[in-house]
């Protein structure tokens, strides 16, 4: 008997951030982080619940996820019982795949006349689990769960330092005592700008819309063109107001840039690495040495910064990723000093 399957709709996000990454590393590095089982990323996540119209209502009526595929009931033999440690008076089990949004599914399993046990693990126990949300507004979040009657443990918790600065995240239960938690770090985590080199997946980074869903603003080769020249003017305007404009036009409200030592997030962070920039640099300005490339939602850039005797003083290449008309990625590279 096959249990495990994929979701009709194909929520593979974590397979498309590695496609995206394809798109920048060489072609030794995708070798390189491919390992030998030749796992992509997490196509969904299991979960067991004592009645699954309840769990089927809480995903889709609180949490807003849409159910989509079902398979079951389906009796289970006893060497399938013995095999996957169920109780062997335990009947059929009715499977639910749940659309979770930008991430992973979610696939209910319910088992009818279920002889396991009742009794969900504590936090230290071995197997115990939890599933986090993402969320823009976690204390928004929070009141509207409370508003739903779900039961918060304790108060969203802002971590000051370390790793994970900058997150703000709090568990809740399900109706069925099921332990799950909200997340939130709209201007990343401490670990970001401190070790670039590698970077967690986010649900965040893929919009609103998500990586499986239609672009709803999808920009021609000629508007992407326009908003990187726009981009070189950004980063020459020297008055702080005209700048900030300029970003709204072309940046994300969530851009996040990525440097080779830094990752810099949201206009204020980009802002001031600029404004330092050009204090070092009093007399230097960016041009472009050739015409922006486009390919889809992604745009390259070759530019040289310096001063009008010396143009070339510093050489590079941004990369943008656009989605819903603005930028929301930029990988720049800075060529090694000549």
């Amino acid at each position: 008997m096959k249990t495990h399957y994929k979701s009709n709709q194909k929520i593979q996000t974590s397979a498309v951030a590695l496609l995206n990454l394809v798109f920048f590393f060489s072609a030794s590095e995708k070798a390189e982080a491919q390992n030998t089982a030749g796992i992509i990323g997490i196509d969904h996540v299991g979960i067991n619940v004592p009645d699954l119209n309840q769990g089927i209502t809480f995903f889709s009526d609180v949490l807003g996820f849409k159910p989509v595929t079902q398979l079951g009931p389906i009796p289970l033999d006893a060497s399938w019982k013995e095999a996957n440690h169920i109780n062997p008076a335990t009947g059929a089990v009715t499977i639910k795949m749940i659309n979770a949004g930008t991430g992973a599914s979610i696939e209910v399993f319910s088992y009818a006349d279920n002889k396991g046990s009742k009794v969900h693990p504590n936090s230290d126990d071995i197997g115990a689990s939890h599933i986090a949300f993402y969320t823009s507004d976690i204390n928004e979040s929070v009141k509207y769960l409370k508003s739903k009657g779900v039961k918060i443990l304790g108060e969203p918790y802002l971590t000051p330092s370390g790793d994970t600065a900058g997150e703000s995240w709090v568990y809740f239960e399900t109706p069925w005592g099921s332990k799950m938690e909200l997340v939130s770090y709209q201007n990343g985590k401490g670990y970001e700008k401190n070790n670039p080199s590698a970077i967690l997946w986010s649900p965040k980074d893929t919009g609103k819309n998500g990586a499986d869903k239609p672009n709803s603003n999808m920009l021609s080769e000629s508007e992407i063109k326009s908003l990187v020249e726009l981009h070189l003017a950004i980063w020459n305007e020297k008055d702080l107001n005209k700048r900030d404009d300029l970003m709204k036009k072309v940046y994300a409200e969530n851009i996040q840039m990525v440097d080779s030592h830094f990752i810099a997030n949201g206009y204020k962070e980009i802002n001031g690495f600029v404004d330092g920039l050009q204090k070092k640099s009093l007399k230097s300005r960016f041009s472009p040495v050739k015409a922006v490339d486009v390919n889809h939602n992604i745009a390259r850039l070759y530019w040289q910064n310096g001063p009008a005797e010396k143009p070339d003083a510093v050489t590079g290449m941004d990369l943008f990723v656009f989605e819903n008309g603005k930028a929301v990625k930029l990988y720049v590279f800075v060529d090694s000093k000549k």
